[in-house]
């Protein structure tokens, strides 16, 4: 099925995307996209991901070598979220932890 990706920015030139295990169903991370990373992950099959902080695109895993293989992506009933599930090549923390969420907050 083709998508518009315009869709997906009319409230916003960043929205967020969640990554999970394509196979566990972990939620592995959680980072913001634009139109273009979103083509660039298309094209590759692999998770690309616009940096707030750096200002700049990044294919995650490409200095790590950790990269996010694609398998699948779906849009929120509000088509201003993305879910990427992957297969990942190792850890995809930047910390060496599976997912980037390991830190419990106590009840």
């Amino acid at each position: 099925m083709n998508f518009d990706l315009d869709l997906l920015f009319q409230k916003s030139d960043l929205i967020p995307v969640i990554i999970q295990d394509a196979d566990s169903k972990e939620v592995l991370m959680l980072g913001f996209t634009n139109k273009e990373a979103v083509e660039l992950t298309l094209k590759t099959k692999t998770a690309w991901f616009w940096s707030r902080s750096r200002q700049t695109l990044w294919n995650k895993g490409e200095s790590s070598g950790h990269y996010l293989h694609v398998k699948a992506i779906f849009t929120d009933c509000d088509t201003d979220t993305l879910l990427y599930f992957c297969k990942p090549e190792g850890p995809t923390c930047h910390t060496g932890e599976r997912s980037c969420f390991f830190r419990p907050i106590a009840l």
